[in-house]
């Protein structure tokens, strides 16, 4: 990028900064199909990749105070959108986790046996796919799900950077979700896209 090229975008970042939304609307259309082929290979779905990059665009609008100190703009945008999209797997997973849980609860108050076995079935299937994860993505999955632990807490039990820790996650939780969507039966459809 020359420099003609960096102070225009520096001058569309200053724009933003003052709340100019026609230089808004540029920002976002310079770069949101960029950013969304860049979360859709983290995530696996275009919907989830849409949804992702609309709220990253909305969080940097509710900051764009902040964008006039912003040298690397595309750096900024990506790590934002990472954390974000990690932020939001993650949610995912705890959310879909809670549903089994609570439909397990249901199961045992009512004693019905059809939601028993739907229950065995979520179960079975999240096991199905677990089991089928690289070793060390497995027990990254396990250690969180199982244990409680955060990242920074696996990070050091098993001796890898936290950045690995968060890329075994995504890869694991993108693993199941697959999965699970080879088995419409159970529903899993909707508890990963309709997660509320």
């Amino acid at each position: 990028m020359d420099n003609k090229q960096l102070n225009s975008e520096h001058d569309l970042l200053l724009l933003v900064s003052q709340g100019d939304e026609a230089a808004f609307a540029r920002l976002f259309h310079t770069y949101h199909q960029r950013l969304g082929a860049f979360v859709y290979q983290l995530t696996g779905s275009l919907s989830m990749a849409e949804e992702i990059v609309q709220e990253v665009f909305i969080r940097i609008w509710e900051k764009r105070d902040k964008l006039s100190q912003v040298s690397h703009f595309h750096s900024y945008l990506y790590t934002t959108a990472k954390n974000y999209t990690y932020s939001f797997l993650k949610k995912l997973g705890r959310e879909l986790e809670h549903k089994q849980q609570w439909e397990m609860t249901i199961a045992a108050d009512t004693g019905n046996p059809f939601e028993e076995t739907m229950d065995a079935r979520y179960r079975r299937i999240i096991d199905q796919a677990i089991a089928e994860l690289p070793a060390q993505r497995q027990r990254v999955y396990l250690l969180s799900r199982d244990e409680g632990l955060r990242q920074a807490e696996i990070a050091e039990r098993m001796a890898i950077s936290r950045e690995t820790v968060k890329k075994h996650m995504v890869l694991a939780l993108r693993a199941i979700r697959s999965y699970a969507l080879t088995h419409p039966e159970t529903n899993l459809l909707l508890l990963l896209f309709f997660p509320k």
